[in-house]
């Protein structure tokens, strides 16, 4: 339900940080850790499913409008995640 702009104490641009200030060049991280990293909350804090699926919805897309940035390792095993980190430069 939108709220009135009025109700909100504080309105800022939405500002999306590059991958170079979010990852290690020197790891890669899963999906679930950059979306974690991108809030400012280490890779492995404990979030409720809702909270994770939100954090999902910013990350996804973050990657893939930096997807030529990224480097993409295959999954340790069937049912894990795949890798992402920096493509070097």
């Amino acid at each position: 339900m939108p709220i009135p702009r009025s109700s909100a104490d504080d309105l800022r641009p939405l500002e999306f940080r590059e991958p170079e200030e979010v990852l290690d060049a020197d790891k890669l991280y899963t999906v679930y850790e950059i979306a974690r990293l991108l809030q400012g909350l280490e890779v492995d804090a404990e979030l409720d499913v809702e909270t994770e699926n939100v954090l999902m919805d910013w990350a996804i897309p973050w990657l893939l409008k930096h997807a030529e940035r990224f480097v993409f390792a295959e999954p340790t095993g069937d049912t894990e995640p795949g890798y992402y980190g920096l493509a070097e430069q």
